[in-house]
């Protein structure tokens, strides 16, 4: 059973004797890499790229889904950088904005602490 599995995963259009399958798989690199920047600094993510990240992968998840035969492969790695580039998006946007509304309500006199005695 097991290598009647292998052997249709092996000859199927998309398997790995074909570009369909290593194409996507190469293309993870692109996700791992956001994944490992997930430890740097907000202030050092790039705007516009994470933005074409996470549109490419939306449009390219959706496409993936439209084709004859099914790439799943194609499918995972595209929505793997739609949401990798999300949450950079996520986390650069809240860096930005958020921190001008914090400076801006203490530039107003916002929030002030008291000490008691």
């Amino acid at each position: 059973m097991a290598a009647s599995k292998l052997q249709a995963f092996w000859n199927h259009p998309a398997g790995p004797k074909t570009i369909h399958f290593w194409a996507p798989t190469f293309k993870w690199g692109i996700s791992l890499a956001n994944v490992a920047d997930f430890q740097k600094p907000p202030e050092t993510i790039s705007l516009p790229h994470q933005a074409v990240v996470a549109c490419s992968g939306l449009i390219w998840s959706r496409y993936s889904l439209q084709i004859i035969p099914r790439n799943a492969n194609l499918f995972c790695v595209n929505f793997g950088m739609a949401m990798t580039g999300i949450y950079q998006l996520s986390r650069k946007l809240g860096h930005d904005y958020l921190a001008e509304k914090a400076e801006a309500a203490l530039d107003e006199g916002g929030p002030q602490v008291v000490e008691r005695d």
